[in-house]
């Protein structure tokens, strides 16, 4: 729970501070959270929060 919490809050920023960098528009950021959230309802999400889950576990062990 806490990794995602600490994810969310980090993806946040970055796409705050890409938005107001004028990398990425806002329409663009707006589409890709919509494609998150809809993601996130199919029965791939338990299999992207493992490989999340391992991803931050060798990140943690470097």
């Amino acid at each position: 729970m806490a990794l995602s919490v600490s994810a969310t809050v980090l993806l946040g920023i970055i796409v705050v501070v890409l938005v107001r960098g004028g990398h990425v528009r806002v329409g663009s950021a707006v589409i890709c959270a919509l494609f998150g959230f809809t993601l996130a309802a199919t029965g791939l999400a338990p299999t992207i929060n493992v490989a999340l889950a391992s991803l931050a576990g060798l990140i943690a062990s470097l």
